[in-house]
C-alpha cells in the first residue's frame, strides 16, 4: 500500500515483551482464601490491579477443600491452585507488554495467603 510506513522500533527492542512469574507459596496461614472461590477470586482481582494489568475474567472451581482460579487478563493471565489442607498454594503470573508488572502482582498475591515461605522463579518470555 502506497504511502503506509511502518513504525520502526530500535533493533534491540524486543518484539514482545513478556514475563512470567511464578512460585510455591508454603505454609499459607490465611485458610480463609485456601478454601475459599469468592475469596480468591477477590485476590486475583487485586493482583490484577496491583500488577497493571487489565482482568478481562475470572473463574474459580472448588476441587475437594482447595480453590483452582483463574483471572484472563488482557496481558496474559493469573492462576492460583490451593491446597489447605498442606497450607500450599502454586502461583503463575504471566503478563507481556512493558507497562504491566508481573511481580508486583504475585507479591500482592503472596502477602493476601501469608505464606511462611515463599519459592519463586521467573522467566523472560519475550520474543527478540
Amino acid at each position: 500500500m502506497e504511502g503506509l510506513t511502518q513504525e520502526r522500533l530500535p533493533e534491540d527492542t524486543p518484539k514482545v515483551i513478556g514475563r512470567h512469574v511464578y512460585g510455591n507459596l508454603k505454609g499459607c496461614r490465611n485458610y480463609d482464601a485456601l478454601t475459599n472461590p469468592a475469596v480468591i477470586e477477590r485476590v486475583l482481582r487485586e493482583a490484577g490491579r496491583a500488577g497493571r494489568m487489565t482482568i478481562l475474567d475470572v473463574k474459580s472451581w472448588k476441587i475437594g477443600e482447595g480453590v483452582s482460579a483463574v483471572a484472563i487478563v488482557l496481558e496474559s493471565h493469573i492462576t492460583i491452585h490451593t491446597w489447605p489442607e498442606y497450607r500450599f498454594a502454586t502461583v503463575d503470573v504471566y503478563a507481556c507488554g512493558s507497562q504491566s508488572n508481573p511481580l508486583k502482582a504475585f507479591n500482592y498475591i503472596a502477602k493476601a495467603l501469608e505464606p511462611e515461605d515463599v519459592v519463586m522463579g521467573s522467566a523472560d518470555r519475550s520474543l527478540e
